[in-house]
This record gives structure tokens, sequence and C-alpha cells, in this order.
């Protein structure tokens, strides 16, 4: 007969084994039953630090996502393993560096297929030799999807990609559904419908409906359709990158709270957000009326910071005349950090990250700790129960202990940017994080080739106003030793000095003489200013559709080659209109970023007549290096 006192024992026992488990192994235990946590990633594009209510902004209203910040963990320090994004994209599905997979510039819809690692060719015009970013997340990697597929879950990946199109597509990467099958950084024009994307995906939507409001419903199918089941949904939305476009209603009611001493002023990207929370809205919605919120981790992160300069006049063709007045605002304001997207600097690469994860983070809380976008992929598989399939090396850790208000062993993270964005300011380079120390390394920028560093305290400066670099060489060296460690073990492309390099080449005596005459050479810029200075041509758009033309002089069928640089990117186009004939022309995509050669096909009979080229210089201004005309028995070239 057994004692009274020990069912009461056995239960004590029971009971203190439980408080000694830790909830993260008490999940990992349930992830083999039925009822394995759900997982629901939202990811918005060139959303600002401080672009949500519950991050401080005083303009933009964002109900939902300040609700979910109200249900778990709210960040302050997370960051982008890139200021730009493709890069931290990858950087999500498989946890590693982008400096170790290349991609480490937004060209991944590029048709150029770039699998290696390279430097750009470059041009004697070019002082520094950057990253030829890869252009396709190739399909050999461990990914997320791939292994939640594997472990029984259903994958679907909603909403913007900018990795590769097929045989690189989300398809391919380990998710079952891929909506809308779009490899491009965006609807091209417009976030409001009718949208400009290839007749082939049949996306449609109703006029004036947002593009954002049919990306959130097609979530919610895919919620409903596995509420019985584990799913992975990616919900990338594309808000609220450009084209800057927004819903008439939501526009006036945003002019009218506009406060001129308010940084973030900006009423047509104030409606983009709206938009962007409110389809947020729907998703939880469904969540809540499944049944399954409380069975479901959600995570809200951005892919870079928001843009934060000014001069994006009417980004939408169709909406530009309308919309430019409130476009001379910038998009957005980071403050109290510096810069923005496409910057080293913290406006570029701390993110607003909010993660609930029911009966274990505690509601409510604000945390500190540093986190990298390459953490998420070891994170989610721990948060779930998922082991590490034992090829993934990822370079992230699991930071579940933070979020269990923990700490976590690793003090230390990298950004690695070897790419140029004048838009921004930044020149190429790579930053350390140790602590609330801050190294940027910027590479070849003094004159005999080396680099130059500055150094800040986050704790101290946090809008890094002031580099003390000058005044702590020994920490310099230090933490440019991590640097040099850390490029070395990713394999990472190092921008240097361009040994081509003639800054005086252009101001050769006849070539400066017949700059003189005629600097666009025979070019006329129409909608646009376009400014040759040092054999750059730098357009910068004053209507809709911007162009440079001219009487081409050649017959096709013919090519056409081009050397551009674009801080925005966007779609562009080569027409010619022959004598007499109707205005005939071929489309291209110019990505955000560094330099890049676009080549196209001309398709034309007989003598081309009129040449134009449209840039994207509505948006920002382009700069263009060089152009060739190849015709039959001819060619041109314009090295300006």
């Amino acid at each position: 007969m057994l004692h009274p006192i020990q069912p009461m024992k056995k239960a004590f026992l029971l009971f203190a084994t439980l408080l000694l488990t830790s909830p993260a192994t008490l999940l990992s235990a349930d992830a083999t039953q039925p009822g394995k946590p759900n997982i629901l990633f939202i990811m918005a594009d060139d959303f600002g630090w401080t672009d949500l209510g519950c991050y401080g902004s005083k303009y933009h209203q964002t109900p939902n996502l300040d609700k979910l910040a109200s249900r778990g963990v709210k960040f302050t320090q997370a960051y982008a393993a890139n200021p730009l994004c493709s890069p931290t994209r990858s950087s999500v599905l498989t946890g590693l560096w982008p400096a170790r997979t290349g991609i480490t510039a937004p060209v991944c819809h590029l048709p150029q297929v770039i699998l290696e690692k390279q430097l750009t060719r470059g041009n004697p015009k070019q002082p520094v030799l950057v990253a030829n970013s890869i252009t396709r997340l190739k399909t050999d990697y461990v990914t997320l999807p791939k292994v939640l597929r594997e472990a029984g879950y259903r994958t679907g990946h909603f909403g913007k990609w900018h990795l590769g199109p097929e045989p690189y597509s989300p398809l391919q990467h380990g998710f079952d559904v891929d909506w809308p099958h779009w490899a491009g950084p965006g609807p091209a024009g417009s976030y409001v419908a009718p949208w400009k994307f290839p007749a082939s995906l049949k996306v449609e939507g109703k006029a004036g409906e947002h593009i954002e409001d049919t990306l959130s419903s097609h979530v919610v199918s895919f919620i409903r359709e596995n509420k019985d089941r584990p799913f992975y949904a990616n919900y990338w939305q594309f808000s609220v990158h450009s084209p800057y476009d927004a819903k008439d209603e939501l526009v006036a009611k945003y002019r009218k709270l506009a406060d001129p001493r308010n940084p973030q002023r900006n009423p047509v990207y104030a409606s983009m957000v709206e938009s962007l929370d409110d389809g947020v809205g729907r998703v939880l919605d469904a969540l809540d009326e499944c049944g399954i919120a409380d069975k479901t981790i959600i995570v809200f992160f951005s892919d870079n910071g928001g843009v934060s300069w000014a001069g994006k006049d009417g980004d939408a063709e169709h909406k530009s005349a309308r919309f430019q007045a409130d476009m001379k605002s910038p998009p957005t304001s980071n403050l109290p950090l510096r810069n923005g997207k496409a910057s080293l600097y913290e406006g570029g690469v701390r993110e607003p990250c909010l993660i609930v994860w029911p009966g274990i983070a505690k509601a409510g809380t604000v945390n500190d700790t540093v986190i990298q976008s390459i953490d998420w992929m070891p994170t989610l598989l721990d948060m779930v129960g998922v082991p590490l399939p034992k090829n993934a090396k990822p370079d992230g850790i699991s930071i579940t202990p933070a979020i269990q208000g923990g700490t976590l062993a690793r003090d230390t993270i990298f950004t690695h940017f070897p790419h140029e964005t004048p838009a921004s300011g930044q020149h190429p380079g790579t930053s350390v994080r140790r602590g609330d120390w801050k190294l940027i390394r910027l590479f070849a920028q003094n004159d005999d080739g080396s680099d130059q560093f500055e150094l800040f305290n986050l704790r101290d400066d946090l809008g890094e106003t002031k580099s003390v670099a000058a005044e702590k060489p020994e920490l310099v060296r230090e933490l440019n030793s991590l640097i040099t460690k850390f490029l070395a073990d990713t394999e990472a492309v190092v921008p240097i000095r361009n040994p081509s390099y003639k800054p005086d080449e252009a101001k050769k005596p006849n070539a400066k003489a017949a700059a003189d005459v005629d600097p666009l050479q025979g070019w006329k810029a129409r909608s646009c200013e376009a400014v040759v200075k040092d054999g750059i041509v730098t357009m910068t758009g004053k209507g809709d559709a911007p162009f440079l033309g001219v009487g081409a002089g050649i017959d096709g069928p013919a090519k056409v080659s081009f050397r551009v640089r674009s801080t925005m990117g966007g779609a562009g186009k080569a027409e010619w209109i022959p004598s007499g004939g109707n205005t005939q022309c071929v489309h291209f995509e110019i990505s955000a970023g560094d330099w890049q050669d676009i080549r196209a096909d001309i398709p034309a009979t007989g003598p081309l007549g009129i040449f134009r080229l449209y840039l994207p210089a509505h948006s920002a201004p382009v700069e263009l290096d060089h152009v060739e005309l190849k015709g039959s028995e001819k060619s041109r070239k314009w090295d300006f």
C-alpha cells in the first residue's frame, strides 16, 4: 500500500520537471504532434524604423501592427543584413550573410544569370571597382521553407520575392504555393489597380483596388485552407517600396493631418503605410476567425530602412501629376537614426521587429537585444521544434533565449555592402557592431587607394553624428581586424581601387572642345534635365516620361547597349520612329544599385529614324555612362 503522500510527491516532481524544462523544449516536444504551431512571417519593403505608431510615429496610423506589438515582443535593435532588399531576403531564408551568398544588391530580376562572385569590370571613369552582385538565389541552399515542408508544413509565399525567376522562384526553394509568382521588384507604374504585371500572370484587380488588399486576401485564403494543419506563410508585402501611389481618399486624409514641423509628413507614403497595416489586420482577423491565433507564431520585419531623401516626383506614371507636390517631401524620416535605405548608417539597416509567440513570449515587452535577419531561419526552426539539417550551417543563431527575456552569447554582427549608391551618399563598405561600438570601413576611398574608417558609440551617439575614429585608433584596428576576418570567412567580394582609373580622361582638349559645343553629342533631353560631367550624363525627370532622343542614322535590325546606374530602378524602353512609320519599342528593367549594362534587340527593318531612350528618371536621377547602337551595316557610340 502506498503512503498517502506519495501521489502528491510524484505530482510535485512532475511539476518541478516542467518548471526546469524550457518553453522551447516543451514546444519542441509538441512539434511532433498534429498541433504544430503555425508561422506567419510578415516582411514590409523599405519600411523605416520609426514608421509604426508603436515605434514613435506621430503621423502614420498603424493600429493593427501596434496591436501586434501589445501581444508580443518589440525589438529595438533588430538589423537587416543589408541596406537593400534582395540580400536581406536571401539572409532570411538561408540564415547566411549576403557576403557569403554573393547577393549584395537587388538585381535578381535582371535577365543576366550571374552565379559566381566577381568585381565589376569598371571603366576609366570609375575610381573603385565594386561587386557585381549574384543575380539568383541558388537552389542548392538549405532554406527555411525546404526544411519546414520536409517536416510536414504547408508552405506558401505571397508578395515580393526578388530572388530570381524560374528556375529560382519560390517553388524551387521549398514553397508549395507562390502568388503572384513574380520575380520583379513589384507592380510597375502603380499599386492601385490596374496593375502592370505581365499578362501571363493573370493578376487582376478592380479599378482603385490596392495591391495590398489583393495580396492579403490570398494570404487569408491560404490560412483558411490550411487551418487544420501546420503552415508557414511568407507574407512579404510589396509596400512601401516605390512606386509611390495610394488610394485617393487616404491621401486626402493624410494631407489634412500633415504637420510641416514633423519630418514624417508625406501623405502618399502615409497612405501606403495604412494600406499595408490594413492588409495585416485582414490576415490577423483570419487567424482569429479560424481559431488558430493562439498557436500561430507571428513575425513582423522590414528588409531595409525607409527612403529618407526627397525628389521622388511621381513614381507612378498615371499619378505623377496629381501627387507631384506631395512627393517633394521625403517618403519618410528615420530620425533619430542617420540616413536611410541604401546606407550603412543606422537608418539603412535598423528595422522595426515584432514577435508574437503565444504562451511563451511575454506580451507587451520591449527588448534591446541586438539581432539580425540571418537569425530568422535557425530561430523559427527552433521555435517550432524542427532541427536544423546536418548540412545547414547558418551564420545566424537562434534568438529564442532573447525572445523569452534572456541574453545571447553573441555580441557582434556585420553588414557588407560593396556598392556605390549616390542617392544615399553611401560608398562601398562593411560595418561591424560589437556592443555599443560600430565601425564602418569604406573601401579604397583615400587618394592612395587605402580605406577610410568611421567609428561611433551608438549608446552616446545614436544619430552617428561624429566619428571618433581619430581619437581611438587602437579600437579601430581591433574592430577592423574583425571585419577582415569576416570578409575572409565569407569569401566576400571586396571593392578595390580601379587600376585603370583615369580622372582626367574626360578633360582631354579635343573631348573638352566637343563637349563645350554639345555635351549630349546630338541627343536631346525631353521631360528631363540632362547634365554631362566627367563623361557621365545625369538625367533628372521633370515630367511623367523623361527620355533622351537622337537621330539614329543607322539601319536595323540593330542592338542597343548602354551602361546605367539608378538608385531607385524601374522600367524603361527603347523606342524608334521610322520616317513615315509607326512608333515601335522594346522594354527593359533597370535595377536599383550600381552600374549595370543593359542590352536590347531592336527588331527594325530599314532606317530606325528617331531613336529614344526612356529611363526611370521620374523617380530619381539616373546616370548614363555610354550608349551604343549597332546596326546592320553601321554602328554609333556616344561616350559623352
